[in-house]
């Protein structure tokens, strides 16, 4: 266990040390117990937590919110847009001035080519930890939970199971890549093998697909790139199937609409769950596109743990919270 983390930013797992991955679920599961038990889980008495949107959210808003009130500090909601932040504060002055007014801070900012790289600079103005809550490269405690989620299933040794992480059809948005990024980058760390399966025109990008391979060599499994969607189920121990946008392609969101509008019928169904094996468990973000990107059979299905998921959340960063803002 690693027991020096105050004041990490967290905004990839891939920068964390596997024994620092490690640290965090062990003390996710431990709060995780402490809260169904009704014990007292006050670790961060009068912190704050500034949280920083410049996207709209549900689960990590609220997961956020209500972690750092159950570990006893606040959590201060800022909206980019009634703010000044859409009239003129620069990164290194929100890093600057937050990074005194809190004891963390936590940024949502999802712009292609540009939310990374305002986190970053953020991060290298503050003088508290800052956490990535998602950005246009990385969404680190979605992939955090999914791991815990995983691991609860299945069991904490990973090596020989499959994940299928699949593009799927969706006609909401031209979703970021940062959720099957930080999946293909946290899951090779664990020795899974690993599916990437996509439309010819929806890759990630290169730079991430090779840590990814990087992960392989260094910890076993594998990482395998598939263009066939139902080749993607076949005999896998976890399903992963959610849209993101052509941003590798084209940036032009009608464009990536378009592209996409080719593969409608890359949809999760029952049929598809079948070509899995007996005990696999459908996984989603959320919010899913109901009947679109996936059937209601299967997301309100008995292999579906997407409420198990999304609570997982909620441990995940009160854990990386506890370590890092203590």
């Amino acid at each position: 266990m690693q027991t020096d983390l105050r004041g990490r930013d967290l905004i990839t797992d891939q920068e964390w040390t596997r024994e620092e991955v490690d640290t965090l679920l062990d003390v996710a599961w431990d709060l995780k117990r402490r809260r169904a038990t009704g014990e007292s889980q006050a670790l961060l008495r009068d912190k704050v937590l500034a949280m920083l949107f410049f996207f709209t959210s549900t689960r990590t808003r609220a997961s956020f919110e209500a972690g750092i009130a159950q570990l006893g500090g606040h959590g201060m909601f800022i909206d980019s847009e009634t703010t000044q932040i859409s009239h003129g504060d620069t990164a290194k002055e929100i890093g600057e001035i937050i990074g005194r007014y809190s004891d963390g801070i936590a940024i949502r900012q999802c712009d292609w080519n540009f939310g990374n790289k305002y986190i970053r600079e953020v991060a290298a103005a503050s003088r508290v930890p800052v956490l990535n809550m998602q950005c246009d490269v990385y969404h680190p405690f979605q992939a955090l939970a999914d791991l815990m989620t995983i691991m609860e299933k299945f069991g904490r040794d990973l090596r020989g199971k499959t994940i299928n992480v699949s593009w799927a059809y969706a006609s909401s948005y031209q979703k970021p890549l940062s959720v099957p990024q930080s999946l293909i980058l946290l899951m090779t760390r664990y020795g899974m093998n690993v599916r990437l399966t996509h439309p010819p025109e929806f890759g990630l990008m290169p730079d991430i697909v090779g840590q990814a391979q990087d992960n392989v060599r260094k910890h076993g499994g594998s990482l395998e790139i598939l263009h066939d969607f139902d080749a993607g189920f076949k005999d896998a121990d976890v399903l992963y199937p959610k849209s993101w946008g052509c941003w590798m392609t084209t940036e032009d969101k009608q464009e990536s609409a378009k592209l996409g509008g080719q593969y409608k019928d890359w949809i999760t169904d029952a049929r598809r769950m079948a070509l899995a094996k007996r005990d696999a468990v459908y996984m989603h973000c959320l919010p899913a596109d109901r009947n679109i990107e996936v059937t209601d059979e299967v997301i309100d299905g008995p292999q579906s743990v997407v409420y198990d998921e999304a609570e997982n959340r909620l441990h995940v960063q009160k854990a990386a919270m506890a370590l890092t803002m203590r």
